[in-house]
């Protein structure tokens, strides 16, 4: 059983919260336009950190990941990107991956619009975890927590912080 801490769209901006929300958690995953090298290395001093490159990330964040990230934790098979779209609106080229791997699990950002989602079609749950950053037009800053245990995906939990 891991205990996920999920967050995306931080751009740059550090909130002591995201620690405190994600006590306990076994791993973060950072969905892309992370905005600093910081905001990640906060993060790996509380536990192991997982992230993709978003579209504002620079030079050295880019360096450091990877556009998109397919990994397995526990026996449950993960895609993350930060530019993906949702079922029924994939991104065409995430579509074709989605389609490819079939994972469990298909995380994703860039929209800072919370959504869950299960994709019927190809058995898939659907994660964005909105913005955690206070740049952009969202109303409040989300985080996510869940649990992996096996296949399962449970526990999900919406945290929302005040901008």
């Amino acid at each position: 059983m891991k205990r996920i801490g999920l967050l995306s769209d931080t751009h740059g901006w550090w909130d002591d919260r995201y620690l405190l929300q994600f006590n306990g958690c076994d791993e973060i995953w950072h969905a892309g336009d992370i905005g600093s090298p910081l905001i990640i290395d906060k993060l790996q001093e509380h536990c192991p950190v997982r992230a993709v490159c978003g579209n504002i990330d620079g030079r050295e964040l880019s360096i450091r990941f990877d556009d998109i990230l397919s990994f397995k934790v526990e026996d449950c098979n993960v895609i993350m990107t930060h530019i993906g779209g949702y079922p029924g609106k994939y991104d065409p080229m995430m579509r074709d991956i989605l389609n490819k791997e079939r994972p469990q699990l298909f995380i994703s950002g860039h929209s800072h619009i919370l959504k869950v989602m299960y994709d019927e079609s190809i058995g898939c749950l659907h994660i964005n975890p909105g913005a955690a950053g206070k740049q952009g037009w969202q109303q409040v800053r989300t985080l996510v927590k869940f649990i992996i245990d096996g296949k399962e995906i449970k526990d999900l939990e919406v945290i929302e912080l005040a901008l």
